[in-house]
């Protein structure tokens, strides 16, 4: 078994590596869409949010206005405060669902496609939580992907994604930058990476590079063994 984390900043790449990954033969589960579940009405982060930031962030249909949310977040800076109620629980979900693969399968390579894995260490210990499984990300993962690209290609892509053909594009230039200014920086997350995939290529090439890395992580999980979770 082994227990793996891929991440990248906006629009580096990640999900396109997430999926070759996939077909590999990794499990591959992403943060993003725990998120989304662990959010929906009746859930208790859905019920802390609600609590937190009061009725302004609901929709009519009594779910949650994720733009509303967002424009809190990072228009208003209370990001911190969203990440202390969604990370935690994210987190144990996680681990939920790694034990979930580790049972079916022992000798399983478990991939957690998340966006924030260093952040989340940073904001933890920001909140003065310095023990405890967030403020470490070796206590959850055995090895770190990070798929890197410059700075200007991210954004290109990111705004090409998000307006498209007819849309704003110096609104998604500028909601590109803002999202960018929390997130640390690829440098600094590769030097703590045990793999750093740079995606500047085209497909081909970047499905080469993770060919390369799926082949190191199954000669890397023939060497661990046990329970960690």
């Amino acid at each position: 078994m082994l227990r793996v984390g891929l991440t990248g900043g906006l629009a580096s790449g990640k999900s396109t590596v997430a999926a070759l990954l996939r077909e590999l033969g990794a499990a591959l589960i992403e943060a993003d869409e725990l998120g989304r579940a662990l959010m929906e009405p009746g859930q208790i982060v859905y019920q802390e949010i609600v609590r937190h930031f009061g009725a302004e962030v609901l929709l009519a249909d009594g779910h949650l206005d994720r733009k509303r949310l967002a424009e809190l977040a990072f228009g208003q800076g209370r990001l911190q405060e969203l990440n202390a109620i969604v990370h935690p629980a994210v987190i144990r979900a996680q681990q939920q669902w790694m034990q979930g693969i580790f049972q079916k399968d022992p000798d399983a390579i478990a991939v957690v496609e998340s966006a924030l894995i260093f952040e989340v260490v940073r904001d933890a210990v920001a909140r003065g939580e310095r023990d405890g499984i967030l403020a470490n990300w070796r206590e959850r993962m055995d090895r770190v992907i990070v798929v890197t690209a410059p700075e200007e290609l991210r954004i290109a892509r990111y705004v090409a994604r998000v307006s498209g053909a007819e849309g704003d594009r110096e609104l998604a230039r500028a909601d590109a930058l803002r999202r960018l200014a929390y997130q640390i920086p690829d440098a600094e997350k590769a030097a703590q990476a045990d793999e750093v995939i740079e995606n500047t290529g085209d497909l081909a090439d970047l499905r080469r590079k993770v060919t390369a890395v799926w082949q190191r992580l199954k000669a890397t999980a023939t060497n661990f063994s046990g329970d960690r979770l």
